[in-house]
């Protein structure tokens, strides 16, 4: 089967076209045939940091942890699928699995889910490991009818998500951005934007709670901006962060009384604990998205498996609005 693999690590390493023997089913899989698959942030440290990640498959290695594709083969004590199913989820691509950067791959039955079936394979494909983070997050902070949601970075590939999910829960939400077309994103998927490098914190905490402050702060973009969530934050809020990789000073959040709450969505698959939530979740999210309360963002620039490169500079470019997705 056609591949493109990593041969090394590095924030130069390319992707090299390979042909490889492709994989057998096992019990408790299905085989899928790869149509379109999406390229996350942590793909792209992955590549980048190599083995300073605990999480990255030894070399040579096939990336890609989403997918949209068809069910080729079903494993032994498989129930739910069958040959022929149009399947999405996330299921490869770190440790020992191999990732979705191929024309098959092999995916845990407990980790998949029936593809919605209003959209393309290619929409499909750019809403797992999105979908799963945000829907895990707002569920895990109690997002309920009438609260203040702030989402940071509302045109990114989780916050697009979490802006939505919030929306359908009841909340009334507003997300940070920056510059006319990423606001204008946010706005069409029913949030208030906030233009970050227009406003501090402060004046728009003013603005938009009357210096109360939001119940929930969902941060997607992490980091120093922790800092930012923190400051946004009511008394006794939940704050939810997707990146909290760093040294940080928690008074602020002591003296608030905040909760907070770190997702991080790979761990069902690298310790294969728990896999079953997520094809759950994928299941319910399937179903929103085909009564139109959730839709996919993609960016526009479109990328076949040999640009899977370039699919990776996209994303680290800063420019994507929404998911990068690789058609295979």
């Amino acid at each position: 089967m056609k591949t493109m693999i990593l041969n090394d690590y590095g924030p130069d390493a390319a992707f090299t076209p390979t042909e490889t023997e492709r994989p057998s089913v096992k019990p408790g899989h299905v085989l899928v045939r790869v149509k379109a698959t999406s390229v996350n942030t942590v793909d792209t440290m992955i590549r980048d940091m190599g083995k300073d990640l605990p999480l990255s498959p030894d070399l040579p290695a096939i990336l890609g942890m989403d997918f949209a594709g068809i069910v080729e083969e079903v494993g032994e004590g498989v129930a739910g699928f069958a040959v022929g199913d149009e399947v999405y989820g996330c299921a490869g691509g770190l440790a020992d699995l191999q990732g979705a950067l191929a024309e098959y791959m092999l995916a845990d039955a407990r980790l998949i889910a029936p593809k919605p079936t209003s959209l393309s394979m290619r929409d499909a494909a750019a809403l797992p490991l999105v979908g799963i983070t945000a829907w895990e997050g707002l569920h895990r902070a109690g997002v309920d009818r009438g609260q203040k949601v702030l989402v940071q970075g509302g045109a990114g590939g989780v916050g697009h998500v979490a802006v939505q999910l919030a929306r359908h829960l009841g909340a009334k939400v507003w997300s940070t951005g920056t510059g006319e077309a990423k606001l204008a994103a946010i706005e069409a998927l029913g949030a208030t934007p906030i233009d970050y490098q227009a406003e501090t914190v402060e004046a728009y905490v003013a603005a938009h709670t009357g210096g109360a402050g939001f119940d929930v702060v969902f941060d997607t973009v992490g980091g120093e901006n922790m800092t930012n969530s923190f400051a946004a934050a009511a008394l006794n809020a939940q704050v939810v962060s997707t990146v909290a990789l760093l040294a940080l000073d928690l008074s602020p959040a002591h003296f608030k009384g905040l909760s907070l709450h770190v997702v991080f969505m790979l761990l069902p698959m690298l310790h294969d604990v728990g896999r079953e939530a997520h094809g759950a979740i994928l299941a319910e999210l399937a179903k929103l998205v085909d009564a139109g309360a959730v839709k996919p963002l993609l960016d526009e620039q479109r990328f076949g498996l040999a640009e899977v490169g370039d699919a990776y500079a996209r994303l680290k470019s800063g420019q994507a609005m929404g998911k990068v997705v690789v058609e295979v």
